[in-house]
């Protein structure tokens, strides 16, 4: 894979990246809560991108990977912010986004930020929303208070934390309450065996957004990651069939 390369912010945060030059649109992942861009997912559509000559970007948000900063003050307005600066700063006039769970929240985000620069989006287990419809009203009333919640993390051995800062950001910026005004070509790829993020979401949103071009595929077996060679054949599938 091409080398890690920083990107200096204008504040001074450094932001890791790989990015291949190549014909456009430009093919962006945005990774999702707590992952980065050597993900299984990532990483194949990096390969492919390479392969056919495409545009492609992936980049790990501030406190995630290889980038500088501490998780703990990341929120999806400051990860807007930096995917934002590096599509401008490397990549060309169009762009296609492609967001895995916190990812597809953060894609509508930047999306809506950017315009139209976005040619067209892919969802995989597309998360908006999630601090809205994925806590309890007791963990709600933690995170108000300011205390960090720690939960049991089926990836792995360390907690899952969510801090106040994080939590309060994403109520301000959910989406799924009025119509989207995103009007490009929607992919959103679904698992109904997902255990994290429940599959009707990806209708939830097919339904809010403005797009006429939207196509929702759910994968009956499917878990939330939807890392298996099927699941990244039917995602590089999906992004071949763009318009």
């Amino acid at each position: 894979m091409t080398e890690t390369r920083f990107h200096t912010l204008t504040y001074g945060r450094r932001i890791a990246y790989r990015y291949a030059p190549g014909d456009g649109p430009a093919l962006v992942f945005l990774p999702g809560y707590m992952s980065d861009m050597a993900g299984s997912k990532a990483t194949a559509v990096f390969d492919w991108a390479k392969a056919q000559g495409r545009e492609c970007l992936l980049l790990d948000y501030s406190g995630c990977g290889e980038s500088e900063g501490q998780f703990a003050d990341g929120t999806l307005t400051r990860w807007r912010d930096e995917v934002a600066a590096l599509v401008v700063a490397l990549c060309g006039p169009k762009v296609v986004l492609i967001g895995s769970s916190m990812g597809g929240w953060l894609m509508l985000l930047a999306a809506l930020d950017m315009g139209e620069r976005v040619q067209a989006l892919v969802g995989i287990a597309a998360a908006p929303d999630f601090t809205d419809w994925g806590y309890t009203a007791e963990q709600k009333l933690q995170l108000a208070r300011g205390e960090v919640i720690l939960e049991a993390n089926s990836y792995g051995p360390d907690p899952t934390p969510t801090w106040p800062v994080f939590w309060q950001d994403g109520e301000a910026q959910r989406l799924l309450h009025a119509p989207i005004a995103i009007t490009c070509p929607v992919r959103l790829i679904h698992g109904q065996a997902d255990a994290d993020v429940p599959w009707e979401t990806s209708l939830r949103l097919a339904g809010a957004l403005r797009s006429a071009d939207v196509q929702v595929t759910l994968v009956k077996d499917g878990d939330h990651r939807l890392s298996r060679r099927s699941d990244i054949a039917l995602l590089l599938r999906t992004l071949e069939m763009l318009p």
